[in-house]
């Protein structure tokens, strides 16, 4: 079974592309896809303008990539630092682990971002809240000189504070000049966050809505029964095929 089919799908810097569409629809494989877990069989995936390659994770990381997936990837038992830096850990010469050095930028990171509700870097994740937890996942992406976030349902299965925390993250990711894409069900997450807004419908892309332009029965029609159609002229961040 073929997952996507001629999909064209553009993420510009500095903004929020919402990426929606029904279950089975191709949006984690997409995803997977400039993510380097998956590689396409066709097609060309397009970074600033030239042609990259990605085989796997850590081509996509080195592009600056970063995917925040729906389950966190968190380890409960480990602190706030430690995962910032689970896997990535900075060591002095002699391989001690330069645990100031890493506690001082995870505070910077996160003050970067303005969250505000984590009350000690030395917290562990299993105490956080939803919203805190998603806080972190996001900061981790972040720190390491990302220049496309992709945030899979950032906001399933919080509560409404919680969700307001997560997409006021959202919109300061592209104040800082990144690109982000924003998997979600919930069109009025979509409409509170995103510039575009893609449509993905049986693995192929249904067109590219204005967020300013468009409406929540448009969308839905679009995801429901739509049929292909284009938007020309988007600056190119990434171009998956």
């Amino acid at each position: 079974m073929q997952a996507l089919t001629d999909v064209d799908f553009t993420v510009a810097a500095g903004q929020v592309m919402a990426l929606v569409g029904d279950n089975g629809a191709g949006k984690s494989t997409l995803i997977k896809c400039v993510a380097g877990i998956h590689i396409a069989d066709s097609g060309e995936i397009r970074f600033e303008g030239r042609e990259v390659t990605i085989h796997g994770p850590k081509d996509a990381a080195q592009l600056g990539i970063e995917v925040v997936y729906q389950d966190l990837a968190l380890c409960d038992n480990l602190d706030v630092v430690q995962n910032m830096y689970l896997g990535r850990e900075e060591r002095d010469i002699f391989q001690r682990l330069q645990e100031p050095v890493m506690e001082q930028r995870t505070r910077e990171t996160l003050s970067s971002l303005s969250v505000t509700t984590i009350r000690s870097v030395r917290q562990h994740v299993a105490g956080l809240s939803g919203g805190q937890r998603q806080s972190v996942a996001v900061a981790r992406a972040v720190m390491w000189n990302s220049r496309v976030v992709l945030l899979d349902e950032p906001t399933a299965a919080l509560g409404v504070a919680q969700t307001r925390q997560v997409l006021e993250l959202v919109k300061r990711l592209a104040e800082q000049g990144l690109a982000v894409v924003l998997i979600s069900h919930n069109l009025y997450d979509v409409f509170e966050v995103a510039d575009r807004i893609t449509v993905l419908r049986l693995g192929r892309d249904i067109g590219v809505y204005e967020r300013t332009k468009t409406t929540q029965q448009e969308i839905v029609h679009a995801i429901t029964a739509g049929v292909p159609t284009k938007v020309a002229g988007i600056e190119e961040t990434v171009v998956p095929a």
